[in-house]
């Protein structure tokens, strides 16, 4: 039992990505796509049934004290969703510890914009779209963790996300 359990510990140690001082273990069925300019990290997502389009979840480190603000990226991040009105969506912010880690998250739902600006790939929005985002803080910097898609594909992968941070440590 003692090398069954050595071996499935060397396979996850094997498997966890890593930067700014912390790794994680991406959630089975996510498929990673690796590093992309800003990203450390990027995973593919299918999507639920009844979602013509899957998404992905990305993990974005920008260096030492890059980035911006914990809180001016969870305030960019619940403009990037308006409500039916045109406004900002309504969104969940939370505290909370992983791993002696703070970590902030993002709840929203609504139209997503997405990025913005000039090299933005559609200026339109996407409807019933989900964010849920993390920030974590680590010990060298912060990492900015997004998962943006439809809103069922999203939901039906909540529990993988909370996984994914969860899995995050020094």
């Amino acid at each position: 039992m003692r090398i069954v359990c050595l071996v499935l510990l060397l396979a996850a140690s094997l498997l966890a990505e890593s930067v700014a001082g912390l790794k994680w273990t991406a959630p089975p069925g996510w498929k990673s796509e690796g590093a992309r300019p800003m990203r450390a990290a990027t995973y593919v997502i299918p999507p639920a049934n009844g979602d013509a389009a899957g998404t992905e979840c990305a993990i974005y480190y920008f260096g030492p004290g890059q980035g911006g603000s914990v809180e001016a990226n969870l305030q960019r991040w619940k403009g990037q969703m308006s409500g039916a009105d045109g406004k900002p969506a309504n969104a969940k912010i939370a505290k909370q510890t992983i791993h002696d880690l703070p970590v902030r998250t993002i709840d929203t739902s609504g139209d997503y914009a997405g990025m913005g600006g000039p090299l933005a790939a559609s200026k339109s929005a996407a409807k019933n779209y989900r964010l849920l985002g993390a920030i974590i803080e680590g010990p060298e910097g912060n990492v900015f963790i997004k998962l943006t898609g439809p809103a069922a594909t999203v939901g039906a992968n909540q529990h993988q996300f909370e996984q994914l941070l969860n899995s995050f440590e020094k």
